[in-house]
């Protein structure tokens, strides 16, 4: 071949049209992934800031605070403190009482009513408010004959006129508040008997009705969520790292093994409805457990959480070099020895990671529980451990899930407030899960 016809010498330091057009592919495939995380962010962003700005507002509450006398002749007509003769007093006489104080402080303070009736000021108080003070009343007998500062909620309604959420032209066409009376809330917030603070409550209260979402908090929810997850992480760690250590060191490799490893593999990937309806029948149908109670509830939850800690653990057992295992053989440890003094302590991070984040992905789960009756309506609190895991109980996921269901927008709010409460533990979960795996990680 003579030097007329020899291929030309490339170099790599020469551009030519192939390198452009490689480096031009590197380029947009950078500008494609970097989109695709800025679009990521920007999403959360977006919905952590609309949650945020819809929930928000759950941590505060308009409340009415005015002097009330307690009238022994009406709380207590016989005049001898007898806690149960007491008792059969009902709200409906405390709602007197509470709406004479209320009216008082009016007119000490020279507010007009404008020939509002007595039925559309009651509207302003909150229909708890009269169990509040009968509760304060027979805890203590001794406030009877006396006059108290009654500290009580403000109607859902003047509640979210404070908020925002319902003006006067929204009013006009609610049948629930009328524009006077929210001009009669500006005069009461003037006169300092209306305002709004923080609101404790919405982290302590039950569930409350329809007609008082004012008095509504996510308390049972938290018990039923740290009930659940206590039992779940009590049955879920020790049976997957023990079938994990198994699976990974000690099990033959055989059909039968392998047939387990697939079926754990597709375990986690079954929609959680599905363990909800395995649920349904063998705890409560076949076993006969109660419904809505928080041990149904963390088995279900158990069952649909193994699969992650197993395939998480068999990861990090996996991940230790094969030689720590000969290095511990070969002084003379036994296979045991071997695992629990040495495989063991080195996969520590990784097991308390996927631990961690299976336990954070069951605190979130709904249709689950849904299925096992956690849905029902639960305004009584759980009582301690042991006996407490088989009372009815709710948790966060389903407390978000019933208020979005209900009519009235304060509850809407108050769903924001719980998915902010709920996002905070498993954000605190999260970074447990990164500070354990920094802390026991070790590099060879």
């Amino acid at each position: 071949m003579s030097d007329m016809t020899a291929p030309a010498k490339r170099s790599l330091f020469t551009p030519d049209r192939l390198m452009d057009k490689r480096k031009a592919a590197e380029k947009r495939f950078r500008f494609y992934g970097l989109a695709a995380v800025v679009l990521s962010i920007a999403v959360l962003i977006f919905m952590l800031v609309s949650i945020a700005a819809q929930g928000w507002t759950a941590f505060t509450q308009a409340k009415l605070s005015f002097p009330i006398t307690l009238d022994a002749s009406k709380l207590d007509p016989k005049g001898n403190r007898n806690i149960e003769e007491m008792k059969k007093i009902t709200t409906l006489t405390y709602n007197k009482v509470l709406g004479q104080g209320f009216a008082d402080a009016m007119k000490a303070k020279g507010i007009q009513i404008d020939a509002l009736t007595d039925k559309e000021l009651a509207v302003l108080v909150s229909k708890d408010a009269a169990a509040d003070i009968r509760n304060r009343v027979l805890a203590d007998p001794a406030l009877l004959g006396t006059t108290i500062m009654a500290d009580v909620f403000a109607s859902g309604r003047i509640d979210g006129y404070l908020k925002g959420r319902v003006t006067m032209a929204s009013a006009a066409n609610d049948s629930n508040i009328s524009p006077a009376q929210l001009q009669l809330a500006d005069r009461l917030r003037d006169a300092g008997i209306l305002k709004a603070g923080f609101n404790w409550t919405f982290l302590t209260n039950p569930d409350a009705s329809d007609q008082r979402p004012e008095a509504a908090g996510i308390g049972v929810g938290l018990i039923g969520s740290a009930y659940m997850m206590l039992l779940v992480l009590i049955m879920s760690v020790p049976i997957g790292v023990s079938a994990s250590i198994y699976l990974e060191e000690f099990a033959p490799k055989n059909r039968w093994t392998d047939l387990i490893e697939v079926n754990i593999s597709n375990l986690a990937a079954v929609p959680s409805i599905v363990y909800g309806v395995l649920g349904l029948a063998l705890f409560i149908n076949t076993a006969g457990l109660p419904q809505s109670s928080s041990l149904v509830g963390a088995l279900v939850l158990t069952l649909m959480t193994l699969p992650t800690i197993i395939i998480a653990t068999r990861s990090a057992i996996k991940a230790v070099p094969p030689s720590i295992r000969d290095a511990a053989l070969g002084i003379g440890a036994s296979k045991m020895q071997t695992v629990t003094h040495h495989v063991l302590p080195l996969a520590m991070p990784g097991i308390l990671t996927g631990t961690i984040l299976g336990l954070a992905a069951a605190l979130g789960q709904t249709a689950p529980l849904l299925l096992i009756g956690m849905v029902a309506f639960v305004d009584n609190y759980p009582s301690l451990p042991v006996g407490g895991v088989m009372d009815p109980a709710t948790a966060l996921p389903v407390q978000v899930y019933t208020w979005t269901q209900r009519s009235d927008p304060a509850f809407i709010e108050r769903s924001s407030g719980a998915i902010i409460v709920l996002l905070i533990f498993l954000l605190t979960m999260n970074a447990l899960a990164i500070f354990l795996r920094r802390k026991f990680q070790t590099r060879w």
